[in-house]
């Protein structure tokens, strides 16, 4: 960023391509949501249908493993929305495109396939997992 451009890293005209990313992105995970959240419903009621006994029903491990594995994927959808949600705040505050760890540009390839990015590529590298 520059102290002396008034709209951030990005003049108005990619920004708005910037906030057609983030919202075409967001609406991709809007709709995983939905669809994950309905999966999570449909696996606890059929749960409760049946008799639960986890331990001594042979169907009980598989399907304590699927809503797990649906609640995982749930949570790592609203992270990438909140993900999503704080590169939509970067952009407002002219701080998009900035590594959050070495202050750095991101590359713009990046941004174009990760919008929600906030570090260059060798912070993303280095970080732990």
């Amino acid at each position: 960023m520059t102290e002396s451009s008034p709209h951030g890293a990005f003049p108005p005209s990619e920004q708005a391509s910037v906030r057609a990313r983030i919202a075409a992105q967001r609406a991709d995970t809007d709709g995983r949501i939905a669809a994950l959240s309905r999966d999570f419903d449909g696996i606890v009621a059929a749960n409760a249908l049946v008799a639960v006994d986890d331990e001594h029903d042979p169907e009980g491990a598989s399907t304590a493993f699927e809503r797990a594995h649906v609640a995982a994927l749930l949570a790592q959808s609203r992270e990438h929305l909140a993900d999503l949600d704080r590169a939509l705040a970067r952009l407002e505050q002219g701080d998009y495109g900035r590594c959050e760890t070495c202050g750095a540009p991101i590359p713009a390839e990046r941004l174009e396939v990760r919008p929600a990015a906030s570090t260059c590529v060798n912070c993303a590298a280095t970080r732990p997992r």
